[in-house]
């Protein structure tokens, strides 16, 4: 995953520091979120007939994970409880709400409230090793919207892997260069292995003072009968000076005959202490297959989706009024006529406190 230093901030409250001076290593931070929205081109609610019966199941909103529900909505409180030791430390990451519901999906009867919980080792200054469930290290976004410039999620985001469990083992190569290796449950089986198959995971990173870069690859079988998995990933930032920051995210993945791939930039404009405003440019499309399958909206459909957004901080409260146009190559929405159409905008105002 990347982040931007300059326009990324994680906010650590006076508790957490109050805790540092009382219990060296321990730290506990997190954030809750919570926002309204509404379409500007589509449904907002259920259209219903005269005896109180649903006629047409709305409200319409794009094929992406979170921030999909109408008028006010909530998404999620996150706390990190975590230990720093010299050699060895934890992270017991815990969610509540929708959004980590929707993120910590596994399986029939999930506890849905842990996003991550891990123990690592460092086994020598150069070598760390992480036991336990860690959100995925592909791709650019991630389930917490204290690191996303963007409130809503993209695409790939929500078709890549969120999160896995297994181990890892993560290798500083050189003051700039990087390595991951990692044997993993399916994708998202968080909780346990019932299959019996792995993933192997793999990285190769570079981080200078300006940005950072990496090369992410995944393959494995998900599921019995289904050909392996495999992704590809590369996502790079980049500071280009004190005010403007560029990052791109690209993917491939191929599971039997059914995948996609896409990719998307994300300039973003720090305009004073305040505020900035970022924009995310997607282009994704899905793999066409003999079987007419689809991962999102229909075999080969092609996706373009723009997202402004503004990001007005207060403190550690950070206000985000967003805009939203999502255009298909077929007609996969209907419009506030009820009539099909191909393209959906829509509004979102966020509020993200982080501690």
């Amino acid at each position: 995953m990347v982040s931007s230093e300059l326009l990324n901030i994680t906010v650590y409250g006076q508790e957490s520091e109050e805790l540092e001076e009382t219990l060296p290593g321990f730290s506990i931070n997190g954030s809750v979120d919570t926002y309204f929205r509404a379409n500007l081109n589509g449904l907002n609610k259920n259209e219903y007939g005269p005896d109180g019966e649903i006629l047409i199941a709305g409200p319409q909103s794009p094929a992406t994970s979170f921030a999909n529900d109408p008028g006010f909505a909530i998404g999620m409180a996150n706390v990190i409880l975590g230990y720093e030791g010299e050699k060895i430390g934890f992270v017991a990451d815990l969610v509540i709400g929708p959004r980590g519901e929707e993120a910590v999906f596994l399986s029939e009867g999930s506890s849905n409230i842990v996003n991550q919980l891990y123990a690592y080792y460092n086994v020598t200054d150069n070598v760390r090793l992480t036991l336990g469930n860690f959100n995925t290290f592909l791709g650019y976004e991630v389930i917490s919207p204290v690191d996303n410039f963007n409130y809503s999620t993209s695409y790939m985001f929500s078709y890549g892997p969120f999160s896995h469990t297994g181990l890892k083992a993560d290798i500083a190569l050189s003051d700039t260069w990087s390595a991951m290796l990692g044997i993993m449950n399916p994708t998202d089986f968080t909780e346990f292995n019932p299959f019996g198959l792995y993933s192997f995971g793999a990285q190769l990173g570079y981080s200078a003072g300006s940005g950072s870069a990496y090369l992410n690859f995944l393959y494995g079988e998900q599921a019995p009968g289904l050909d392996a998995t495999f992704q590809v990933d590369l996502t790079t930032g980049w500071n280009f000076s004190e005010a403007f920051y560029f990052g791109l995210n690209t993917t491939y993945n191929k599971t039997d005959d059914v995948g996609f791939y896409g990719a998307a930039i994300y300039p973003q404009l720090q305009t004073s202490d305040n505020f900035a405003i970022g924009l995310r440019a997607e282009y994704f499309k899905e793999l066409e297959n003999d079987n007419g399958d689809a991962i999102v909206y229909s075999s080969d459909a092609s996706v373009t989706a723009f997202t402004l957004t503004g990001n007005y901080t207060i403190g550690s409260l950070s206000i985000k009024p967003e805009l939203r146009l999502d255009s298909v190559d077929r007609d996969v929405f209907l419009n506030q006529d009820l009539e099909p159409t191909d393209n959906l905008s829509s509004f979102i105002l966020a509020a993200v406190y982080a501690f």
